[in-house]
């Protein structure tokens, strides 16, 4: 049984390494440009939505002070 245990784990070993080295050859970088434009841009929406909400929260406060 142990022989057998032995075995599938060198078999799985091998098939994972395999794997790993067809993934290494076959990298393809054609859109790491475009997400990371996409992440920029959802970056610069966040940030105009927190000065939007800041610059909104004190407008509501300051016409609250106004009688």
């Amino acid at each position: 049984m142990l022989k057998l245990l032995i075995a599938l784990q060198v078999t799985a070993l091998t098939v994972l390494a395999s794997l790993e080295q067809r993934i290494k050859n076959n990298r393809d970088e054609r859109g790491s440009v475009t997400i990371q434009e996409v992440l920029w841009a959802v970056a610069a929406i966040a940030i105009v939505g927190i000065v939007v909400a800041a610059i909104k929260f004190f407008v509501t406060n300051e016409s609250a002070k106004i009688k």
